[in-house]
Order: C-alpha cells, then structure tokens, then sequence
C-alpha cells in the first residue's frame, strides 16, 4: 500500500513536471508570439550618452513571458579571417572583444548561460545571419552547403572547438539578407534541414523580408525553401503600419496569399515587423494602441497571422516595455494566455542616476556584493555600508559604479525592517523580471532625408560591458537615422527601401 502511495504520488509529481516543461515550450502555431530581435544595441545607437538604458546581457529579457523567439543579431560576415564567419553583437560582444586564435569570430561563451536561461523559460534563441553589412553572400550552392555545415557545427546541433556561445545549442536560424543577391540561399537552408531532420530537438528557419512583395533578395528563396516564420518589416517602406488604412499600400493580404498559395510550408507563420520604438527605424512607428489595433484586427482576418516582430529588445524596453504591452494585448485579444504582470518599475530618471537622497534601508540578512556572481534584476546587495537594488541582470559592475546597474536603497539601518531578498550564487529563471528604467517615447518621428540611409550601430568598437560613449568610434561614421525615406516613397517592389536593420 505504502508503495503504491509513493508510485501514484511520483507519477502525479512527473505530470505536473511535464505540464510546466509544455507550458514553458515554444509553440511556433499559436498567434500570439512575440519576436525581438537582440544584439545590435539600437537604443544606444541613438541614445549614445543613456548609457544607463543602452543593451543588456540577453537573460535580463528573458525574465517574465513578454518575449517568445530572440533572433540574436548579427552573424554579418560570412567568410573572415581563416574562412570562419564574425558575428558582431554590440556592446555585449564582438572581435573586439576577444576572438578564437587564428579567426576574427568573438569568443562570447560567456553568453551560453544566458542562452540557456531564455530556453528554460520556453523561449527560442536563434542567430540571424546577414543585417545590412553586405558581406552575406555566397558565390554558389556549393559554397552555401559548406556554410551551412559550420553553421550547424559552430552555433547549432554540430560540434566545433571553437563554438562562439560554448555549450549553448541554439534553436536555428535568421535569414535578414539586406543586398548582393539570393545566390545560394536555398541550397544553405535545404542543408541546414538535412542537419536538423536527425536532430534530438526540433530547429525553426525564420526569414525577416521588407513588406514590397516580393521581397528583393529573399523572395526566390521563400519560394523554393520551407520556412517556419516570416517576420515582414512592416516599416521604411509605402506598405508600412503607418499607411495600414490605405488598401493601396498595406498588403499584408498579399503575403497571407502567398503564405497559402506559394510558400513550400503552406502552415508558415506572417509576423507584423514593427519598430519598438520612433528611434528604432526612419519611418513606420505607430503607439502602442494603434499596434495592438492593427495586430489584433489583422489576426481576425488572416489565419497565417502568427505574431509581431520588434526590432529591437533596447530599444522596446526603453520605450514603456513596448514588448510586453504587445505581448498583452495579444493575450488578452483572443490569444492564448493571460495578462503577464510587468515588473516594478525603477524610481530613478530614465538615463541618469538618481539625483534624491536615498532612503534609508535595512540590510539585515542581505548579503555583500561580491564581483563573481550574476544577479539577476531585484537582488539586492550591501556595498560600502549601503543596500542596493539590481536594476536588471548584472555582473561585475560594483554598486554605484558608471554602469548604474544598481539602485541606491540608502544607508544600512540598525532596525530590522521586512525580510529583503538575499541572492543566490545561480541564476534562477524564475527570478524577479527585468527592471531596466524605461523613458518615454520620443515626441515625434525620426526627420526624414533626401535619401535612404541607415543608422550606424554603436557595437562595432565596443569592447566592455558599458563603455563610456565616447569610445565608440562605428566603422561607417557618425550615427545616422535609420533609413530615412523621402516622403514620396514608391509603392513598387523595385523601389525597396532599406531595412531597419544596422550597419556594422
């Protein structure tokens, strides 16, 4: 009897186990994901002395259900030094950072646990291949298949001695092929799904074209492959969110049709690319309230509806977590799933320390700072004689230092007040959500130019964490607006405006 007890007892603890493990995978069907790209830094691009809102480590957005796929951004150089491929990622990691001897391809396996961290909470992380650097092209099918098996052995299901995120397996791969022609492309997502058909989990190929359909350079390639999702940019072009009430313009409709009629996967997924932010790209932002109108009416009328698409993780949380604002509004309009509650926020000014005198605070049972543990965003800490809050996840940046990962609590007290939270020495998924101090929206839209030109990011020259502005020196200059178009845009295919996406 007594072990019969112990089998039902295990066996009713093994099903709740699976049920928490199935409500925490990613389901690539539903129609209310969220995808934010992350890894380009696009709010300090723009905001080059907010150091305080710039990028963070990817696991400080992984910490509540707002976000459901992050295409890390960008491998953007196909073949560098040694035939291996750089990947850049802004002020988090790049080839200033450190590189595998004899390549110029970032050591960043520091980043594995974080990777790992977002999978645990059921979200894909996946590496988008191109951005607008023009260096991601291949000369011929043969030369695509052999990208695809280094591919597979650096990032994905292969094996390699130099993995740029170590251990970590990432969940597949980002197409954003922004110039020099669709050469290749097909033959390197055929091989990277032989690779992945013998796999122990399962890989999504995701695409990110401009919305003038077909798109440039990706549209033979969605025409002669199978594809998971589409994420189309809905921005810096005539069919962009801004124009959604002209019929002429707005052709979502057009990419259902070919979602249904066209695509090898006829059960692909159309995302909604929109910019987080006014600052995110030169044209196409729309407030939150006219996102979540367009979104939820697009859904009704288009079953290959699968989500939005935001471009970028910084520049969304600075801007009121226009992720999870997305996010619930598509929960909460006939999706799957519940309202996700967002973290307390910050009572410090958006992009300076706080300026007040801290409260006083009780540091009883809170451990000291210690430069060798990870905290994740709400830990708090005593450093020199005072408690402090993280603002988001954060290592090795000291309390008070320039980063300004820590919030003030005020002097220790010798009173004991309510029980603080003291940290573990691991990271735990289910900690406290992010809390990065947001700003408000800017008033008005980037100003437009005569021409298309592109924002250049301020990752390239970035080697620490948090640099001081001034040491970022971006290859292609002073930083520019996000392909600013003339404000008589072409509604034609050919006249493809440039993406969102930034320069190296």
């Amino acid at each position: 009897m007594v072990a019969l007890r112990n089998y039902l007892a295990l066996s009713s603890s093994l099903l709740f186990a699976s049920g928490i493990l199935q409500a925490l995978a990613f389901d690539n069907s539903r129609n209310d994901n969220v995808a934010v790209y992350w890894g380009q830094n696009s709010y300090g691009a723009t905001h080059t002395s907010d150091t305080a809102n710039w990028q963070k480590t990817l696991s400080a957005y992984c910490q509540d259900d707002a976000i459901d796929a992050i295409p890390i951004a960008f491998l953007n150089v196909f073949f560098s030094v040694g035939g291996d491929p750089e990947v850049n990622m802004a002020n988090i990691c790049s080839s200033n950072s450190g590189v595998f001897s004899g390549t110029n391809l970032a050591n960043c396996q520091f980043l594995a646990a974080d990777i790992q961290a977002c999978q645990a909470r059921g979200k894909i992380v996946t590496l988008s291949l191109g951005g607008a650097s023009g260096a991601a092209t291949f000369s011929s099918d043969a030369q695509a298949q052999t990208f695809a098996d280094t591919i597979w052995n650096l990032f994905l299901g292969g094996s390699s001695s130099t993995r740029p995120f170590g251990s970590a397996v990432l969940d597949g791969v980002d197409l954003d092929i922004e110039g020099g022609g669709s050469t290749g492309f097909a033959a390197f997502v055929t091989r990277i799904r032989s690779h992945a058909s013998g796999a122990s989990k399962q890989y999504y190929v995701t695409a990110a074209p401009q919305c003038p359909f077909p798109d440039a350079f990706l549209g033979p390639v969605l025409n002669a492959v199978s594809f998971d999702a589409v994420y189309v940019q809905f921005y810096n072009n005539f069919c962009g969110l801004t124009n959604f009430n002209n019929p002429n313009a707005w052709n979502f409709a057009t990419w259902d049709n070919w979602a249904k009629t066209q695509s090898p996967n006829r059960n692909v997924k159309i995302y909604i690319g929109a910019p987080a932010s006014s600052t995110a790209a030169g044209s196409g932002f729309v407030d939150i309230n006219t996102l979540s109108s367009i979104a939820l009416q697009t859904r009704s009328q288009f079953s290959s509806f699968g989500g939005v698409m935001l471009w970028d993780a910084s520049q969304a949380v600075a801007n009121n977590r226009y992720d999870l604002a997305i996010k619930n509004a598509l929960s909460n309009g006939g999706g799957s799933g519940g309202t996700i509650t967002q973290p307390p926020a910050s009572t410090s000014t958006a992009g300076s320390p706080s300026t007040s005198t801290p409260a006083s605070g009780s540091c009883a049972g809170v451990a000291a700072w210690s430069s060798s543990v990870a905290y994740p965003g709400g830990s708090q800490v005593t450093f020199n004689g005072h408690l402090w809050t993280a603002k988001w996840w954060s290592q090795a940046d000291a309390p008070g230092g320039a980063a300004q990962d820590w919030a003030d609590n005020g002097a220790c007290t010798a009173r004991l007040a309510s029980a603080a939270v003291s940290h573990s020495n691991s990271v735990s998924v289910k900690a406290s959500s992010v809390k990065i101090t947001s700003v408000s929206q800017a008033a008005t839209k980037a100003p437009a130019a005569s021409s298309s030109v592109r924002l250049t990011s301020a990752e390239s020259t970035i080697a620490t964490k948090l640099p001081s502005p001034k040491e970022s020196t971006p290859i292609e200059g002073a930083a520019k607006n996000a392909t600013a178009t003339s404000s008589s845009e072409s509604k034609e295919p050919s006249a493809r405006k440039s993406s969102r996406f930034f320069r190296f």
